[in-house]
């Protein structure tokens, strides 16, 4: 599913279309992908864009707002009014789209794996999920923070400090630090590509158990979490086959920046170690051998 930085690109990238715009109506074609009711929707006007974790979240100004979470396959369509009912090319001005790359980019729309439409007086957003594990829920503002779905997230990387993650390490000291770290109840957003990327900055292997890391080594962790994300956010995101960029073309951090991620079989920029790929948390991890060594105590058992 698209990680923090990819829902911040798209954030960034649909903030221009539907900012200070009303949505005249709400077609729901799923009532799967959406959850609430149509008529807090309905003629109420998009007054801010922003997120939490890895969710989009559209405030409105009726005391109401939308929350968006893509999952693996979910898209968020942009067509101008003049284009909203015929085939367009990505790169025109008046069209938005992100997420699962498909031919729905380029199609026309609604199509059978259009979820919900939120029709506007200059154009149409369509929310399409080809595998139903998205939604759009309708819930009022002042609730957004107590929902199941954001209460249990934990800071994001910038809002927390090493100490904090520490403790949390300290805390589920038996478990791998990828693990911890794939868990958005300990720190928000960060998700396959850039624990294992933060890792390889901290120099930790990823099967290491929580507990048998120092401060200075979480610490290391949550700077490089940081500095590769924010890294990310301004190359657009990753290239992965569930993600592109706002304007339909695909973010080149991968291109750019990964040091291990799907690096595996090539040699390590660092060292010039061959780049492997495991299993850990339950998820394919990449490491590499030399920068980061498996300690002979403190892992997690295969």
């Amino acid at each position: 599913m698209p990680e923090l930085p990819e829902v911040e690109t798209v954030k960034r990238g649909l903030k221009p279309f539907i900012l200070n715009k009303k949505i005249v109506q709400v077609e729901v074609k799923s009532d799967k992908g959406f959850q609430g009711a149509e008529a807090d929707v309905n003629e109420a006007r998009a007054i801010g864009l922003r997120r939490r974790g890895k969710a989009l979240l559209i405030d409105l100004d009726n005391g109401f707002t939308l929350m968006i979470h893509l999952r693996m396959t979910g898209q968020l369509i942009w067509r101008g009014a003049s284009l909203s009912e015929q085939t367009v090319s990505v790169e025109t001005e008046n069209q938005f789209a992100a997420g699962h790359p498909s031919k729905n980019f380029t199609s026309e729309l609604p199509n059978s794996q259009t979820r919900v439409i939120f029709v506007f007086s200059d154009g149409k957003l369509f929310f399409n999920d080809q595998r139903k594990f998205g939604f759009v829920k309708v819930l009022p503002t002042t609730e957004v923070e107590l929902d199941k779905f954001i209460a249990q997230l934990g800071k994001e990387p910038w809002e927390m400090q090493p100490g904090e993650l520490f403790e949390k390490c300290r805390r589920h000291a038996r478990a791998p630090i990828k693990a911890v770290l794939l868990d958005q109840k300990n720190i928000a957003g960060l998700g396959n590509i850039y624990a294992d990327e933060s890792l390889f900055y901290a120099g930790v292997h990823p099967a290491t158990m929580a507990g048998a890391l120092t401060e200075e080594q979480v610490a290391k962790i949550l700077e490089g979490a940081c500095k590769i994300m924010t890294a990310a956010i301004e190359s657009g995101g990753s290239t992965m086959a569930t993600y592109v960029r706002p304007d339909g073309t695909t973010g080149d951090y991968l291109e750019k920046f990964a040091q291990v991620f799907r690096r595996e079989g090539k040699k390590c920029y660092k060292c010039g170690s061959v780049i492997e790929k495991t299993r850990c948390a339950g998820r394919g991890t990449h490491v590499c051998p030399t920068c980061q060594k498996m300690p002979s105590e403190g892992t997690e058992r295969a």
